[in-house]
């Protein structure tokens, strides 16, 4: 699996499940923190209980999921999961788990796509599937993996960057209120405003998914990676932009 696959495969099963919605409402009352590890918004949509085999953050051997994996997913999705039955032009059957990043571009377009078509986002699974892009987006715009780490470092958060590297430790994530320092405002209310969440929410899930991100890049804790983690970066953007160019 690639580099991203565990962690795409979580939030895009999360982001099909139908009672994501009523299970996790979004436009709740949260206090906008530090948080540290999974936090609260991506802890409830990686590490639910009733996910098979939960989410390990800290495993890295990028082994194919033996319980719901993407195959699953893409199964889902071309059967009408999202988008009703007889769905033509779907995703494409050879963007499986061995596809690597190309087809984790097609799956998070395709669950994006998808609840466009119903009109509505719903739950903290979509929130983070939205926020994904973004994330990615904002790493590739800085100069890959290391230009993304370095922009860190230089804002005074050389801890924080290096335990997001960390395979040892938990993410000492930013302060909410620091995220605009970073992301565009612009981009944050688009977010909001698809999703339905508020815009605490989404400042709180970039400050989560931000280092979960990187720690999956980054499994070796160091810069090893890095042409396959921007490789996989770009190739995730490039279908993701085609997959959701196409449903316009």
């Amino acid at each position: 699996m690639s580099l991203l696959g565990n962690l795409v495969s979580q939030v895009a099963r999360r982001a099909m499940d139908p009672e994501d919605a009523q299970r996790n409402p979004v436009n709740q009352r949260i206090d906008p923190r530090r948080t540290g590890g999974l936090g609260d918004i991506l802890g409830s949509v990686l590490g639910g209980a009733s996910q098979t085999g939960g989410y390990n953050p800290r495993q890295y051997d990028r082994q194919p999921d033996n319980g719901f994996g993407l195959d699953d997913i893409l199964g889902g999705l071309t059967g009408g999961g999202l988008t009703g039955g007889n769905q033509r032009g779907g995703v494409n059957s050879n963007a499986g788990a061995g596809a690597g990043a190309g087809g984790l571009g097609d799956i998070l377009g395709s669950v994006l796509g998808g609840q466009r078509t119903k009109g509505g986002f719903g739950g903290k699974g979509m929130l983070i599937a939205a926020l994904m892009p973004m994330v990615l987006s904002w790493i590739k715009r800085n100069g890959g993996l290391s230009g993304a780490l370095s922009k860190i470092t230089g804002m005074g958060y050389e801890n924080q960057a290096r335990s997001w590297m960390s395979n040892q430790q938990d993410n000492d994530n930013l302060d909410p209120n620091d995220i605009s320092q970073l992301f565009d405002e612009n981009e944050i209310q688009q977010v909001a405003a698809h999703t339905g969440a508020n815009d605490v929410e989404v400042r709180q899930g970039l400050v989560e998914l931000l280092p979960e991100v990187m720690n999956q890049l980054t499994p070796s804790g160091n810069l090893d990676n890095e042409s396959e983690a921007n490789e996989e970066i770009d190739q995730i953007i490039n279908q993701l932009s085609s997959r959701l160019g196409a449903l316009k």
